[in-house]
């Protein structure tokens, strides 16, 4: 299972109406840090398949979600629980970081 690419367009109905936590790395082509996470990511949504939802967004092609959810830097990762924001993670964290924020809305 891999991340799946949500945009402005489908990110309500992927996103905020999913029916369980969803990871949203948003993440830029240029970012050096979020090409660092991306292979955590994908871990992830392999390791939690059908129980945690994965997605990725990039802000340079969806700039109306980036900034209705504040977003300033990247890689900015958001856990998102019942169309709310449960966590904000910022920065290239380390896999253990992301399994123990992931873990603790499960």
């Amino acid at each position: 299972m891999k991340p799946i690419e949500v945009n402005d367009a489908n990110f309500q109905k992927e996103v905020i109406e999913a029916d369980k936590p969803v990871l949203v790395d948003f993440w830029a082509v240029w970012c050096g840090p979020c090409k660092m996470i991306a292979p955590h990511v994908d871990e992830l949504a392999k390791t939690y398949e059908g129980r945690l939802k994965v997605a990725k967004l990039d802000v340079d092609s969806n700039p109306k979600t980036a900034m209705q959810f504040g977003i300033r830097s990247i890689p900015t990762l958001l856990i998102i629980k019942g169309g709310q924001v449960a966590e904000q993670i910022i920065g290239a964290v380390s896999k253990s970081q992301l399994i123990q924020k992931v873990e603790s809305h499960l």
